[in-house]
């Protein structure tokens, strides 16, 4: 692992930072930018977006707003990313006045467009499901869908799809060709369905002096496509947390990119690895290192974006399990009951975004517990109990 030491905060290059989008990554940023000694201005539409109350000052404006972009410029010295929502050929235009993005568009660009993104990835030589475009091509009769995958074949969106949204297990010929109908025959993916034992993640950051630093390992365990829960380190062979963190390093040097990225992999049955997908930002399943690491990936990717050295991403316990607290109905509450009881789980943390309104899925904060346990099964054991006690009380089991 290359790690540099900490140094002191009067030798930081760069010290206001930019944040295209106000939600929860950014709202835990804040934390890190005051331990840190820097100011985040962020830009986002509503004033009540999680990250408001905690920036230095604030652009209101859609995030696809470049001409917002341009006056969120003037007040920072480098602009990094909450999510991929983003005019890119716009902001094109601001990098060439001499605006600094981080990571830089150029290595943005190929990763938009999830179809796109395999295409880059498969180009580096990193293992990725075989995949295919699905697209129209003239004509007002049906589409052909004949394809080389099999079924079952995931279907995606190739842009803007999260937390589930815009991804669909389809089952046979006749579903894939009603689900595409649905949304009026786009571009989209489509991915062989990989038979997993497990999903994977691996936080990576990158400096501007070429340093890498991957965080542990940790498997995450998906519902309906949204993750609802991450532990810290994943049970797995040595020699396989050792393949998925030479693919992370391989990623981040080809691309070329400053900041964190967020890496998903499968392991199947017969110990392949094939990374999924990859986010260009800080990740949901890098929530565990607020409480559980020497440095969090929120204080990691605004040290990689400043110019300062990487901090040691290392655990600093036994293990964690962190539990996304999300929406099961339309509501307004703050479930302060609930969230009173989640914070008397022994060694638990809980993260609250404070967002107004809840909606089935949406993500309205997390809960981390420690775990001491070094026993690799003890501590899985353990966390998987953590967590069903946790979701007992989060949606009243």
């Amino acid at each position: 692992m290359n790690v540099t030491p900490v140094i002191p905060r009067s030798t930081q290059t760069l010290t206001r930072v930019g944040v295209i989008g106000g939600g929860q990554l950014a709202w835990m940023m804040g934390g890190a930018a005051r331990d840190l000694g820097l100011s985040l201005i962020v830009q986002t539409p509503h004033g009540s977006d999680p990250a408001v109350p905690f920036a230095a000052d604030t652009v209101l404006a859609a995030i696809e707003d470049a001409g917002a972009t341009a006056e969120l410029a003037k007040r920072c010295d480098v602009i990094t990313f909450e999510n991929e929502f983003i005019d890119l050929d716009a902001l094109s235009v601001l990098a060439q006045s001499g605006v600094c993005f981080r990571p830089r568009l150029e290595a943005l660009a190929p990763l938009l467009d999830k179809f796109d993104q395999l295409c880059q990835l498969r180009d580096l030589g990193i293992p990725v499901p075989r995949f295919e475009a699905l697209t129209r091509v003239g004509g007002d009769g049906d589409p052909d869908i004949d394809h080389g995958l099999g079924y079952p074949v995931v279907l995606k969106a190739r842009r803007h799809g999260y937390d589930g949204q815009g991804t669909f297990i389809i089952p046979d010929a006749e579903t894939l060709a009603r689900t595409w109908a649905k949304f009026g025959y786009p571009p989209m993916l489509l991915q062989e369905f990989v038979p997993f034992e497990r999903e994977l993640a691996a936080i990576a950051a990158r400096s501007v002096a070429g340093d890498v630093a991957i965080f542990p390992i940790v498997e995450t365990v998906q519902e309906d496509q949204v993750c609802h829960r991450v532990i810290a380190p994943a049970n797995i062979a040595a020699d396989a947390a050792a393949s998925m963190d030479a693919i992370a390093r391989t990623l981040l040097k080809g691309l070329d990119v400053v900041g964190v990225f967020g890496i998903e992999f499968f392991l199947t049955a017969d110990g392949r690895i094939l990374v999924n997908e990859i986010a260009p930002r800080t990740h949901n399943s890098g929530h565990f290192s607020l409480d559980a690491c020497e440095t969090s990936q929120f204080e990691q990717h605004l040290r990689a974006v400043c110019g300062l050295p990487l901090g040691n991403p290392s655990l600093k316990c036994g293990g964690a399990v962190m539990v996304n607290l999300l929406g099961f109905e339309f509501a307004k509450s703050d479930d302060l009951q609930k969230r009173e009881q989640l914070a008397a789980i022994p060694r638990a943390k809980v993260h609250w975004y404070g967002k107004t309104e809840s909606r089935p899925g949406r993500k309205l904060g997390h809960v981390t517990v420690l775990i001491d346990a070094d026993n690799p099964d003890i501590r899985q054991a353990e966390a998987e109990a953590i967590a069903r006690r946790v979701e007992a009380i989060w949606y009243e089991k």
